[in-house]
C-alpha cells in the first residue's frame, strides 16, 4: 500500500476479508458460556469458609484479652517474703521446709486416738495459710512495710 491511496481505495481493496455475516441466534448466550468455562478452567474454584472470619475475630479478641491480663497481672503480683531480700527468701525457705517436714510426720501418724489433734492441726495451719496470704497482700500495698513483714515472719513461728 503506498502512501498516496486513499481510505476508500484501502476499504475496497480488503472488502471481502471482512467477516460481514450475521451470528447464529443464541450467539451471545454461547459465547458468554464459553468464556465462563475457559475462565473456570483456568482459575480453581476457592472453598469458602463464611464462619471463619468471625471465628478469627473472636479467638484474636480473646488472646488479645489474655494478654492484657497478663501484663497487668505482672505489676500486680502478690509479694512473698522472698521478694524482700536475700535473707527473707532463705528464712521463707527454712520455714516451708520445716513445715512440710511436720506434715510429713503428722501424715504418718495413723493412730485413731491422735486423728482429732492432727484434724484440728491441719485446721490451724489452713487459717495460718490464709493470714499469710492477707499478709503478702498487705505487704505488696504497704511497699515492703517492716511490720508487715515481722508479722508474716511470726506468722510462720506459730505455724
Amino acid at each position: 500500500m503506498k502512501p498516496n491511496d486513499s481510505i476508500e481505495d484501502l476499504f475496497k481493496s480488503l472488502q471481502h476479508d471482512f467477516d460481514v455475516e450475521t451470528p447464529h441466534t443464541h450467539h451471545e448466550k454461547r459465547f458468554a458460556a464459553k468464556l465462563k468455562l475457559q475462565n473456570s478452567e483456568i482459575q480453581p474454584r476457592k472453598k469458602t469458609y463464611p464462619f471463619l472470619k468471625p471465628l478469627l475475630a473472636v479467638a484474636a479478641t480473646v488472646v488479645l484479652l489474655l494478654g492484657l491480663t497478663f501484663a497487668f497481672n505482672n505489676h500486680n503480683k502478690e509479694a512473698g517474703l522472698a521478694s524482700v531480700s536475700p535473707e527473707m527468701a532463705k528464712t521463707q525457705s527454712f520455714f516451708n521446709a520445716t513445715i512440710a517436714q511436720e506434715l510429713k510426720q503428722l501424715e504418718k501418724e495413723q493412730a485413731p486416738e491422735v486423728q482429732p489433734l492432727i484434724q484440728d492441726a491441719l485446721k490451724q495451719l489452713n487459717i495460718l495459710e490464709a493470714d499469710y496470704e492477707k499478709l503478702k497482700l498487705d505487704l505488696t500495698k504497704s511497699g515492703n512495710d517492716k511490720r508487715v513483714i515481722y508479722a508474716m515472719i511470726a506468722n510462720f513461728q506459730i505455724a
